[in-house]
């Protein structure tokens, strides 16, 4: 992905993760989603004190370019860190997210895990998600 374009989504993912709510864990994860029709849907982490609702930032962007009639994308931008604290490391989406981003993604959905805007890995979901089972899995022959 072109650095520029790469840097546009990763602010945005930082200006999400600005609305997390994560009054247990305060590890505030920020995503943003680049639809393939240009569109970018942005999300953060919403925990619950049952843990179980609780819904990871990749997941509330995807949902909510889903529930708007979105479902390409290309890229997902994904930050997170500990309340008030720097990005030491970079943040990766969780198993339950890389299935759910492989449905609409597929394996050539670009990734990009970002410390800052400067500092950050890119890879593709198929890298992190090798064997992903998707729509294709349940084909006829």
């Amino acid at each position: 992905m072109e650095r520029t374009q790469a840097q546009q989504l990763i602010r945005a993912a930082f200006a999400a993760r600005r609305f997390a709510y994560t009054p247990y864990s305060h590890f505030k994860v920020g995503a943003a989603l680049l639809a393939r029709n240009g569109q970018v849907f942005t999300g953060c982490n919403i925990e619950s004190a049952s843990y179980s609702p609780t819904n990871c930032a990749e997941r509330t962007a995807l949902f909510k370019a889903v529930s708007e009639g979105v479902t390409e994308f290309s890229a997902i931008a994904i930050v997170g860190s500990r309340e008030g604290e720097v990005n030491r490391i970079v943040t990766s989406p969780c198993g339950v997210c890389r299935q759910a981003l492989f449905e609409f993604g597929g394996p050539e959905l670009t990734v990009i895990m970002a410390r800052s805007e400067e500092d950050y890995l890119e890879t593709t979901l198929g890298e992190l998600l090798p064997y992903g089972f998707g729509p294709k899995n349940l084909e006829l022959d």
